[in-house]
């Protein structure tokens, strides 16, 4: 007999809702409230594996039926982890750092389900074009960067800042599906494809 089982993505991210809703798979979404400070000595790796993990097991506690995803993303740049920016000025110096350079883009999930947990991450290369002034300044205009780690969106107009790429182009989205959906399988989720 085959329990319906429940999936629950602990983000708030339209992002990584709209990835899973392209699967066709039933889910919720729970948004996790969890304190996102991180110890900036830990390997960008270790940094979302751990966030992932905090905000799976933050939902997990009121539903210990459920399969719950949790997820990280974050942009590392020459040593330095660039989370959302603060500010315009904020946004501003983090795009004119990543002009003309490659960074880094790790995306943690963490699976929560009977007590059993598998975590796992996702680097992305990302190389940007040289990018003039009136560039960056037309940019921040949209809006878009400030919710974002790096501040910018692959999926938006960022995507016009971004020479190449190599590794998976949902990690940088923030959430490495394919990869999701064979973890999930491992976990005994039930995907119907």
């Amino acid at each position: 007999m085959n329990h319906t089982q429940t999936l629950i993505l602990a983000s708030s991210s339209p992002r990584r809702k709209e990835l899973l809703e392209d699967l066709r798979i039933s889910f919720e979404v729970s948004s996790s409230n969890v304190d996102e400070s991180f110890d900036a000595s830990l390997l960008p790796e270790e940094i979302v594996m751990d966030l992932a993990k905090r905000k799976a097991a933050s939902i997990f506690s009121n539903q210990k039926n459920a399969y719950i995803v949790g997820a990280d993303t974050i942009v590392y740049y020459k040593g330095k982890v660039l989370g959302k920016p603060d500010s315009r000025e904020q946004a501003y110096s983090m795009l004119k750092q990543l002009s003309g350079s490659t960074h880094s883009v790790y995306t943690g999930v963490a699976i929560i389900s009977n007590g059993n947990c598998s975590v796992f991450y996702e680097k992305t290369d990302v190389l940007f074009w040289e990018l003039a002034e009136e560039e960056i300044s037309h940019y921040l205009d949209t809006g878009e960067p400030f919710d974002k780690a790096g501040a910018y969106g692959i999926q938006g107009v960022g995507r016009t800042l971004v020479k190449r790429i190599a590794g998976d182009y949902y990690t940088v989205v923030g959430l490495p599906i394919s990869r999701l959906i064979r973890e999930l399988k491992a976990v005994g989720f039930t995907i119907p494809f």
